[in-house]
């Protein structure tokens, strides 16, 4: 398996296409953490103003040449021809439509790409925007998580795929060295008026004819690994069999999920959550078109494996008043800046979560006394949380805990939080947090908006040199 597919994309190894309220204190509805990065990452914007030169491979007989050569200079720091080329394969890996791109359109593209990201990577040093060792482990943990792999069998394949350790590293912190750079030159400069939601209501309902229905879907995932023998498959097809014979006879769908499902969502009884069909894949939408809520599709498969999906809230176009997974949560947080390192807020919260869990001390004291949020004065209390509320990384760690557990030291774009579930449960959006959800829809649009002007000002400013046309 390639540790670049498709659920775990790095930003730099994705397509070259153009894609993509807490209360509490460092948590905003709407974000790109870790996780977004591996399903997306950041757009490619065109050079503002002349483009780049074509990389067009010369006219005439070849001519035998070094493949390391400056293709262009950013602020004075090289792009070479082998950064383009190395960038180039992990494209084509990745994304079948590059394949049918010009190989001279995509080589600019990379390029553009590169210079794009090393404009954003030179502000980021020169603000201090920094990720620290830890940040980058809790990263690769995540990206094991999310190809159920342990870490060992993640870096094996990594460097099966001609990855040095070092190189994945590099990227996953480069990739969260712009993340946090976006956070605080971007995201949290933007102002949602109650009017603009008013205004962003009044549109959805007016297109919620043209818009995708809004569906809730639960899962348990028989995972298939890649490689696997014809007798591995069609054993895992049989337990997937088995699982939706007995979803179909009655039995609770959630208790099956949490015993039985390869899925991160089985800490949630499988509920993956209410969002637009748009938002979900393509394969359980067409699984579940013509299943009633209740009903039990599949098990269909997928590169991951086979699914067995149960319907559990289906509403008009942007409704989104069906049946969401709740999680009640609260934290503490300790921010970490040159006076306290990092390494030194992980180990007093590890130190926290040992005495909480020996009954030496509670945790709503512990918050109320060291909590650096705003939430410390109500003992880290988050309330009821909908999916999608906080930032992917604190999500991410919030939907591996079952009720009553507290996760290990989490290191995020705002310090680092030790995190405990009280509680989940299914519930119907009030009207409050209807608009809250449309806040977060509106935020994140003007996010990508507001990111895309911002990337080409950096742009902008940067004094780009082009070289020679990127070569294989």
């Amino acid at each position: 398996m390639n540790y670049i597919r498709s659920t775990l994309t790095l930003a730099c190894f994705a397509t070259l296409v153009v894609t993509s309220s807490a209360q509490a204190q460092g948590f905003r509805p709407s974000g790109r953490g870790i996780t977004d990065i591996m399903r997306t990452g950041p757009r490619v914007l065109p050079a503002p103003g002349a483009a780049a030169p074509a990389a067009a491979a010369p006219s005439g007989p070849a001519v035998q040449r070094s493949a390391e050569f400056i293709v262009a200079l950013v602020n004075s720091d090289p792009i070479t021809n082998t950064e383009v080329q190395s960038r180039m394969s992990r494209v084509l890996k990745e994304n079948a439509e590059a394949e049918r791109m010009p190989r001279a359109e995509l080589a600019r593209l990379v390029l553009e790409r590169l210079i794009l990201e090393r404009a954003q990577l030179q502000l980021a040093k020169e603000t201090r925007v920094n990720v620290d060792d830890l940040a980058i482990e809790q990263a690769e943990q995540t990206v094991a998580r999310q190809n159920q792999l342990s870490l060992s069998e993640l870096r094996t394949r990594v460097q099966a795929d001609g990855i040095t350790l070092d190189e994945f590293r590099g990227d996953l912190r480069n990739q969260l060295t712009l993340t946090r750079l976006r956070d605080r030159e971007v995201d949290n400069k933007l102002k949602i008026t109650d009017l603009d939601v008013d205004q962003y209501l009044r549109e959805q309902k007016l297109n919620s004819k043209a818009n995708a229905p809004d569906i809730n879907l639960a899962q348990v995932l028989v995972a298939v690994p890649d490689g696997a023998s014809a007798a591995d498959v069609a054993k895992a097809q049989q337990k997937a069999q088995g699982i939706a014979q007995r979803a179909k006879a009655g039995e609770d769908f959630a208790k099956l999920a949490r015993d039985l499902s390869d899925s991160p969502e089985r800490v949630n009884g499988g509920a993956i959550g209410l969002r637009s069909a748009d938002k979900y894949p393509q394969l359980f939408v067409e699984a579940t078109q013509s299943v009633a809520v209740n009903g039990i599709a599949g098990p269909v498969r997928s590169g991951a494996g086979f699914h067995v999906i149960k319907v559990l809230a289906k509403g008009e176009a942007g409704s989104a008043e069906g049946v969401v997974t709740q999680t009640q949560v609260r934290h503490i947080l300790l921010r970490s800046d040159p006076k306290v390192p990092t390494a030194d807020a992980v180990a007093k919260l590890a130190e926290y979560k040992r005495r909480i869990q020996s009954g030496s001390a509670d945790f709503a004291a512990l918050a109320k006394d060291h909590s650096q949020d705003g939430s410390a004065k109500d003992g880290g209390e988050l309330g009821w949380s909908r999916p999608g509320q906080f930032v992917p990384e604190f999500e991410e760690a919030m939907g591996r805990l079952a009720p009553g557990q507290i996760s290990d030291p989490l290191v995020s774009r705002f310090g680092v939080h030790l995190i405990q579930v009280e509680g989940r449960r299914e519930s119907k959006l009030s009207q409050a947090e209807q608009r809250e959800t449309a806040r977060a829809e509106l935020r994140e649009k003007k996010a990508e908006e507001a990111f895309d002007t911002w990337a080409q000002e950096v742009r902008a400013r940067a004094y780009v040199e082009y070289r020679e046309p990127p070569q294989s």
